[in-house]
């Protein structure tokens, strides 16, 4: 059996511990994010609310059927 030519790299934690550790870990991530400009966030917000107002809108419509459905089957009129 071959021995394999590169080893993989294995990430190691760093050694820092603690509170002062866990910001100093967390300010070098919040570096690696891709951060949204201005336009996109305002365009995905949009998107988000519309979702959100279509959605609302199906529940109420489904719900108001459903209402309507029960109270025939268990009363015998609508309402």
């Amino acid at each position: 059996m071959e021995k394999p030519t590169q080893q993989a790299k294995v990430a190691i934690p760093s050694s820092k511990r603690g509170v002062k550790g866990f910001f100093a870990e967390t300010g070098r991530e919040l570096r690696k994010v891709n951060w949204p400009t201005t336009h996109e966030a305002t365009r995905l917000t949009g998107v988000v609310l519309i979702v959100c107002a279509f959605v609302t809108a199906t529940l109420l419509i489904l719900s108001s059927f459903f209402s309507v459905f029960v109270n025939i089957i268990t009363t015998g009129r609508p309402g």
